[in-house]
């Protein structure tokens, strides 16, 4: 699935569901997209810090536990938390708890998102 991180005014937000509203009134496909939309441009900013979008990249790459991502990151395991944390929140990753052979559990990440577009 596509991800759209953008900034847009509420105008915009009641346009875009306007014609979704319109697409599924007339039988239509609707495009399959997660938009990610901020008032603000300093609220996106903190979202896709260099740190996160590198996590993100990381994750894309091959999932893992945070301490794995952490080791592989060369940071602090609780900043990386911290980071999972967030883009658990914007929903381009997710965090699944996972039975360890054997005995224990981990959390694993993986992304959710397959792309993301940045629009301003």
């Amino acid at each position: 699935m596509r991800t759209v991180i953008k900034v847009e005014g509420p105008e915009d937000f009641f346009k875009r569901g306007k014609v979704v509203a319109k697409l599924a009134d007339q039988g239509k496909a609707i495009p399959r997209e997660h938009i990610i939309a901020f008032e603000d441009p300093e609220d996106m900013a903190r979202l896709i810090t260099t740190a996160k979008l590198a996590l993100f990249r990381e994750v894309r790459q091959s999932s893992g536990s945070i301490t794995e991502l952490a080791e592989r990151l060369h940071r602090d395991r609780s900043a990386v938390k911290r980071d999972i944390d967030e883009l658990e929140k914007a929903g381009l990753i997710e965090v699944q708890d996972m039975p360890l052979p054997g005995h224990g559990r981990k959390k694993e990440v993986r992304a959710v998102a397959e792309q993301i577009l940045l629009a301003i």
